[in-house]
């Protein structure tokens, strides 16, 4: 299945028009015509079922057939990941977190972070590039950058988490997980947490936790988290 995205459509459309980029590309790349049928979502966990009525590379419109709604994810999977030096390392954990089937990110600023500018533009659409090529029907919330200080102090709800390096009392991430309750989950920058940053989580109820035995990058540590809590949840 293909799938495409409309963030504007609901229960009550009846039809809708793609904007001239998506449209050229249904129409002059992938050679749909009037009555082919394409497969579309808003991103709020819906797949609708349309119909070309128009096929125009400048304005392709369909009408809905039919749509159903998928399940809710079992649980709220956060993960609080430090922009990497390199841009390309975060954008690949972005996508592959979506694929995996990640619920909201946030970028947090840190002491050691080697990046502290971030272009929310570009995140959005690997995010929503990676959603649709892997069929999923929920769109993965991307908030905005903020400091590791004022992103701990924030309620959460479920499990809060922090993983670091730091050769302290930790448990694997698979003793604290619970069956289909919310985690949050921090990921620190190239150089890791500071300590002041540790006990601060601490201090704010996060429960300090190892990824494995190896020393993991900060891109890597967030794709092993997102699926250890995927898989664990897995019936």
């Amino acid at each position: 299945m293909q799938l495409f995205y409309n963030a504007t459509i609901n229960e009550t459309t009846e039809t809708f028009t793609f904007d001239r980029e998506e449209s050229k590309h249904i129409i002059k790349v992938l050679r749909k015509k009037d009555e082919d049928i394409l497969f579309v979502t808003n991103g709020l966990g819906f797949l609708f079922t349309t119909k070309i009525i128009l096929a125009s590379d400048s304005k392709c419109t369909v009408e809905i057939v039919s749509f159903e709604k998928a399940s809710m994810p079992k649980l709220h999977l956060h993960l609080a990941v430090a922009p990497t030096k390199m841009n390309d390392r975060y954008e690949w954990f972005l996508e592959k977190a979506t694929e995996i089937g990640i619920q909201e990110i946030t970028p947090i600023i840190c002491d050691r972070s080697e990046r502290k500018v971030i272009n929310p533009e570009r995140f959005e659409k690997i995010i929503l590039s990676a959603m649709k090529q892997s069929n999923a029907l929920y769109l993965p919330k991307l908030n905005p950058a903020i400091s590791f200080k004022e992103f701990v102090k924030q309620k959460k709800e479920g499990l809060q988490l922090i993983a670091h390096c730091e050769e302290t009392d930790k448990k694997t991430l698979k003793a604290v997980l619970e069956p289909n309750t919310d985690v949050t989950l921090l990921i620190g920058p190239e150089g890791d947490f500071s300590e002041k940053e540790i006990v601060l989580a601490l201090e704010q109820h996060y429960i300090p936790v190892t990824l494995g035995t190896t020393r993991l990058r900060t891109e890597t540590a967030a794709v092993v988290a997102c699926h250890s809590v995927v898989f664990f949840n897995e019936n």
